[in-house]
């Protein structure tokens, strides 16, 4: 079946790892349920999936990340305490989380690379295809991040990952892609290079957590062989799909914030806090006094 003719109905969200680079504030408490202003981390990729209309969701987790899913279910024990003190608001807001999608869990029981992890969702996939959200990169955009990707996704019928322009220290960190355009801020991928540094960087074209991916990914996983530290890398995987398929990027129009990072995270705390109305003119203050 055609990629063409198939919409994206479902998400998945990587969210088993140990959280090394946040320790030790990850020792027992994971990553991905470290508050960003008021709202764990993950919370900000399930709310841009839900924006952006998908309706099931599969988190990839660890046995002892219980907290994850315990978030986005139901907890009667505090719904009564909220109802009892008439607390009807906070009520409203926690019946909300993650509404009106539906959560699968998906263990994974070795940190192999995000390719492993996408791999391990292949039963939820179903055949389909499926969105891949890092839940470590959070995006404020007028248009939701994975919508962008989702809109050339249904206009091409191919995968799309999302990309950005980044800094030649960057090259570092991220995969890096040489890429012609074909629309405006639409490309299609030539070729990608995990982590190649400055030197061997083929443009300033980064791919940064968001993916949509064609039921042909699953393979590519399985055909790709691990690399540093044994993890299987979703960057090689996608190289091997584009042999056989077109992929495109999409240079995306918002914020992208790398809480992942350590100032990554209080960069989007900070900037996430000044948008609230009720915290930003007195932050602003503080801020004033700090400088």
């Amino acid at each position: 079946m055609s990629a063409r003719r198939l919409s994206v109905r479902k998400a998945v969200i990587p969210a088993a790892g140990f959280g090394t680079r946040f320790l030790p504030a990850t020792k027992a408490v994971p990553k991905e349920m470290v508050p960003v202003v008021d709202k764990p981390m993950i919370q900000y990729a399930v709310e841009e999936a839900i924006g952006s209309g998908i309706g099931s969701i599969g988190l990839v987790t660890s046995r002892w990340k219980t907290s994850i899913s315990e978030h986005f279910g139901h907890s009667p024990e505090l719904e009564r305490f909220l109802a009892g003190k008439g607390r009807t608001g906070l009520l409203a807001e926690l019946a909300a989380i993650g509404r009106p999608a539906e959560f699968a869990v998906i263990d994974q029981p070795e940190q192999r690379g995000l390719g492993h992890a996408v791999l391990m969702a292949e039963t939820f996939a179903a055949g389909e295809p499926v969105a891949v959200l890092n839940p470590d990169t959070i995006y404020d955009c007028p248009v939701p991040c994975l919508r962008q990707l989702l809109d050339v996704f249904e206009a091409k019928g191919a995968s799309v990952v999302v990309l950005g322009r980044i800094s030649p220290e960057a090259t570092r960190r991220h995969a890096v892609v040489r890429a012609r355009p074909v629309a405006d801020r639409v490309f299609k991928l030539l070729d990608m290079i995990e982590k190649p540094g400055t030197d061997a960087a083929p443009s300033d074209l980064a791919i940064l957590g968001r993916y949509v991916l064609t039921p042909g990914i699953f393979d590519a996983i399985r055909a790709t062989a691990p690399g540093t530290g044994g993890e299987i890398q979703i960057t090689d995987a996608i190289k091997i799909l584009s042999a056989s398929e077109p992929v495109f990027g999409v240079l995306f129009e918002g914020k992208r914030y790398d809480a992942g990072d350590k100032f990554g995270y209080l960069e989007a705390t900070v900037n996430l806090a000044l948008k609230r109305p009720e915290f930003g003119d007195r932050l602003r203050e503080l801020l004033k006094t700090l400088i």
